[in-house]
């Protein structure tokens, strides 16, 4: 029996359902429960999505001309899932990785207008350990009824609502994963995926928006603090921007034994339809020494979804 840390009001150990088998081939379903295996929330699956993953650790690439790896890393395909977040394990994992990472374009002219949907997330197959139970809402969250209904029939026991489906439809351009991007420098492996959010028109040109969510393991021993971030930032229209700061998203995170992760998205902006973004993030020892630790490049690409703006909650 999995069991789960409930603390309103201290550590209390709370049955939640009984582990299944993980799935060595094959994905999992709609309707899917399971704890992440990275962040330990509850979760449930919405469905899938193929993306291709280009791991520079499998296949390393040389240097190019620009100081960046070549695109001579063969991308495999791999299943990651969009999933709802258990609300009561929102307030646990919200020092380690963002509940309301997955954003959109506002439905109006105000070009710098985002929107999220709090809860939803997207997992690795590896980061999934399924769970069933007995509950016929074992799952928090304001879309979980309006999403799924419950089959007893069915193993899982939970099927995907018209609104689903409808919702499924019209958001897939700005849902869509397609490209993850993996690099590991000094036993900290970082994880890229970028989504193009859209473009707006601003001042008489066009700006196209995109989303990209990194996640920070620490596949080591060593008890480490992410300390600044280093961008360059290549734009289709000859430009090169570089970003220098402190930490990302206001934290410098410490990646430790006991939490080896770190998960969390940003935006980008650009005046062309496609680009490519690479760094590398600086990290302390605790000895004080500091490391660079490279983030692998990854593209810009916008895509011809622009006719239809975000439809976000179903209604």
């Amino acid at each position: 029996v999995s069991t789960r840390l409930n603390r309103p009001e201290g550590k209390i150990l709370e049955p939640v359902g009984v582990f299944e088998a993980l799935k060595q081939h094959g994905k999992y379903e709609t309707g899917q429960l399971f704890l992440h295996s990275v962040f330990g929330y509850r979760g449930i699956v919405l469905f899938p999505w193929h993306a291709r993953l280009y791991d520079r650790d499998v296949s390393p690439a040389a240097p190019d001309s620009v100081g960046h790896g070549s695109k001579e890393v063969k991308g495999k395909m791999h299943t990651y899932y969009q999933v709802l977040i258990d609300t009561r394990d929102c307030p646990h994992i919200s020092q380690r990785s963002q509940t309301e990472a997955v954003t959109f374009l506002a439905n109006h002219d105000d070009s710098r207008a985002l929107y999220a949907i709090p809860g939803l997330d997207y997992v690795s197959h590896e980061d999934i350990l399924p769970y069933n139970s007995t509950e016929q809402v074992p799952i928090q969250h304001e879309l979980f009824e309006r999403f799924l209904l419950f089959d007893p029939s069915r193993n899982p026991p939970f099927t995907a609502r018209d609104t689903l489906r409808a919702w499924q439809e019209k958001n897939h351009p700005w849902l869509e994963l397609s490209d993850v991007h993996r690099e590991t420098t000094e036993n900290i492996r970082v994880t890229v995926i970028p989504f193009y959010m859209g473009m707006r028109e601003a001042q008489n040109s066009h700006v196209y928006w995109w989303r990209y969510c990194i996640r920070l393991e620490n596949q080591g021993n060593e008890v480490v603090q992410l300390r600044e971030r280093h961008w360059r930032i290549f734009s289709l229209s000859g430009t090169l921007e570089t970003v220098r700061g402190r930490g990302v998203v206001g934290k410098e995170p410490v990646l430790s034994r006991e939490q080896p992760a770190f998960q969390y998205s940003s935006h980008v902006s650009l005046q062309a339809p496609s680009g490519h973004m690479w760094g590398t993030f600086c990290f302390e020892r605790t000895d004080g020494s500091h490391f660079d630790v490279r983030i692998p490049p990854f593209s810009l690409e916008s895509n011809k979804y622009d006719k239809a703006p975000p439809t976000g909650y179903p209604l």
